[in-house]
């Protein structure tokens, strides 16, 4: 059997180690506009320029989800095809390739499509990416690999911690007054996608320090209890480093691994922001 494993850049991944025979993986970019100019969030894209093209634009910014050709395209040339997107309450990604999957289905009938709305973004979809390829290694039938993610995605979630709220300003969500004493008293938004896959704030932290342990604290909460960690930071290795530090003098063995975030999260989790996933027991 052959096998894709498709995301949007809501993943962070842009390759897998040690991908499963005869299995593919594929990133379809979300593009971000900052005023007159497109960033495309694909391999070659420089992050770091663009945040900086970001927070010199007075105009607020957005990002556009891939067509369903565009995921199409990604699902063609293998009889098993799972795809999974950014939270369906963020983009209109999730809606783009459930379209797909029809269209594909439309041409092959006989091909096997599994869409998941992550109800999530970076550290959690990149966890579940990682599952998806070691379900496939094992040999797995389409059915059995698309139960045990399911399985799975109930046993994983996501804390965030912004450091700027620039972005969430000029777009309104938030009020200048708000992002002023985020800035002056140097404030950390700690906060979870809920159930339903939205954005919720849990606790408004003085410095990263109480951050680290309050982002720790919930986990804890949740159940963590020394599973896979994955955070995707936006060029903030320091965080990353308190917060394995700090799950460790708990779970010692635990498997905790942090990476660049793709140029979606960052514009979502801005300059020093992390998307953690993580497994509960």
């Amino acid at each position: 059997m052959t096998w894709k494993i498709v995301t949007d850049s809501g993943c962070d991944l842009r390759r897998i180690e040690e991908l499963a025979e005869h299995t593919e993986f594929q990133n379809v970019p979300l593009t971000i506009q900052i005023g007159s100019e497109i960033f495309v969030d694909d391999e070659g894209l420089d992050v770091a320029n663009m945040m900086t093209t970001m927070y010199a634009s007075p105009v607020s910014s957005k990002s556009s989800c891939p067509s369903p050709d565009a995921f199409l395209q990604a699902y063609q040339g293998a009889e098993n095809v799972i795809a999974i997107t950014i939270t369906g309450n963020l983009s209109g990604s999730q809606n783009s390739a459930q379209v797909a999957k029809y269209m594909l289905l439309e041409e092959h009938p006989n091909v096997n499509v599994h869409v998941i709305d992550s109800l999530s973004a970076g550290g959690e979809i990149d966890l579940i990416v990682e599952e998806l390829n070691r379900l496939i290694a094992k040999g797995l039938s389409f059915d059995e690999v698309v139960e045990a993610i399911t399985d799975y995605q109930e046993k994983t979630k996501l804390l965030f911690v912004l450091a700027r709220v620039d972005n969430l300003v000029k777009n309104g969500r938030l009020s200048k007054l708000v992002g002023k004493v985020v800035g002056l008293l140097n404030i950390r938004m700690v906060g979870k996608a809920s159930d339903e896959g939205k954005l919720e704030l849990l606790h408004k932290a003085r410095g990263q320090k109480k951050a680290v342990q309050a982002t720790v604290e919930e986990m804890f909460k949740e159940g963590y209890q020394g599973g896979k960690v994955m955070i995707a930071h936006a060029n903030n290795e320091k965080a990353c480093q308190q917060l394995s530090d700090k799950i460790k003098e708990k779970y010692p063995q635990a498997d905790v691994r942090f990476i660049p975030a793709s140029g979606l999260c960052s514009f979502y989790g801005e300059d020093g922001g992390i998307l953690l996933g993580y497994e509960t027991a």
